[in-house]
């Protein structure tokens, strides 16, 4: 994958796992930050290929 790709798919983690924490579940609030924080984690990746050219 390549960095704008993962950058995108972070965001749309993120934005999900933000929605879902609104929910009155407790199950989907904990499943929402777990998303969020893959999110994040995919665009640190998206960062990383980024300064580093795809080569990894």
């Amino acid at each position: 994958m390549g960095e704008l790709t993962d950058k995108i798919k972070g965001n749309v983690n993120e934005a999900i796992g933000k929605i879902k924490q609104t929910s009155d579940d407790p199950a989907k609030r904990d499943e929402g930050a777990a998303q969020e924080g893959k999110g994040k984690a995919q665009q640190f990746v998206g960062k990383v290929k980024g300064a580093l050219g795809d080569d990894i």
